[in-house]
């Protein structure tokens, strides 16, 4: 039997991946975003590899300064961190307002806070792979700081309902999937492709399920990043 050619945007989501944090940057300015792009790629030494978006702001701080540091995510990571660290952009606000952090010996900033280990890293190597670099890096200093299980994209996705952001290498444009949203009341936020699905409701946000969408109180945000309703349209 002969394959037909063809793109089935669904099967990607079979490919697994953790989330961290990918954090650099220097005591003047700082910066980091959400990626599920990070591996290692040999073992001695030690080199890790991540993905970053060139119009991610953390890009210039890591090929400026050479080095970066990763977060492990735990399971149970707040969403106000995940929302912030991977909905803003670092050029509008300071991503480390208030969030627990440390400064590495590269002078990387390394979050901690929801994190169960970090690595810090300097570049070795920097590809251009088209919209996204690929930094490749030698693991200088590292720490375990609890046991516990790691946030995966699956369980993001699956569980807690989220997408992977725009300048994300694994980002899907919605309305190039509308394979499983019918048309129906349910609405997108434009500014992270969250769907609000009247018959699930916001469990996090205390919205039982058969809620309409008109019916939100007007203080309701996007669960995954804080957006107000205005930012929503009706797909």
């Amino acid at each position: 039997m002969t394959t037909v050619p063809g793109i089935d945007l669904e099967a990607f989501f079979k490919i697994s991946y953790g989330l961290y944090i990918v954090s650099a940057g220097n005591s003047s300015k700082k910066s980091g975003y959400i990626s599920n792009a990070v591996f290692q790629v040999t073992a001695e030494p030690v080199q890790f590899a991540v993905c970053c978006s060139k119009n991610n702001y953390t890009a210039s701080l890591i090929s400026e300064n050479r080095a970066f540091a990763i977060s492990v995510l735990k399971k149970d990571a707040d969403q106000s961190l995940i929302s912030t660290f991977g909905y803003k952009s670092g050029k509008d606000i300071d991503k480390f307002s208030g969030v627990k952090s440390i400064t590495g010996v590269t002078g990387a900033p390394i979050v901690t806070v929801d994190s169960l280990a970090w690595f810090e890293c300097r570049v070795v190597q920097t590809i251009d792979v088209g919209t996204h670099f690929l930094f490749t890096a030698e693991i200088v200093n590292t720490r375990l700081i609890e046991d516990g299980e790691p946030l995966t994209y699956s369980h993001y996705r699956e569980e807690r309902k989220g997408k992977a952001p725009k300048n994300a290498p694994t980002y899907i444009d919605p309305a190039k999937n509308q394979k499983k949203i019918s048309e129906s009341e349910k609405y997108k936020c434009l500014l992270c492709g969250h769907v609000y699905d009247p018959s699930e409701g916001d469990p996090e946000g205390k919205i039982p399920a058969g809620t309409e969408f008109k019916d939100l109180p007007e203080s309701w945000q996007c669960p995954i990043c804080g957006a107000d309703k205005g930012s929503f349209d009706r797909i």
